[in-house]
């Protein structure tokens, strides 16, 4: 549970620095940052299991024999950051491809914070 909540405050503040760098995401500060990172952790736990085996069974498993499984998970997670964009009126990606660049921000962090503290 600590780890979720910690992933949680991460993910909001790479939410925040990347609607302060990349000129097509907006989000209109931290609460709404906080809001739209649970928003994305709920749905990532809900969805991404069934997001990531629809991609693999589309491409027929290329990324996974290939060893870049990460390319079909960086996509599920890219499709649900454009859920949550739905879903928020605080926070908003003009485009699928900052959707992509913010799934493989955190993906990044996220896996960094893994390695350093769990």
């Amino acid at each position: 549970m600590i780890q979720w909540l910690i992933h949680i405050l991460i993910d909001a503040v790479v939410l925040l620095i990347a609607a302060k760098f990349l000129s097509k995401v907006h989000l209109s500060g931290f609460k709404s940052a906080i809001i739209v990172a649970l928003i994305i952790g709920v749905l990532s736990f809900l969805l991404s299991w069934l997001l990531t085996a629809i991609l693999n069974i589309a491409t027929l498993g290329i990324f996974y024999f290939l060893g870049i499984g990460f390319v079909t998970r960086v996509i599920a997670y890219a499709i649900i950051i454009e859920i949550a964009d739905k879903l928020s009126s605080d926070f908003k990606t003009d485009g699928f491809w900052p959707s992509v660049w913010l799934a493989v921000l955190i993906a990044i962090i996220g896996g960094i914070v893994d390695a350093l503290l769990f």
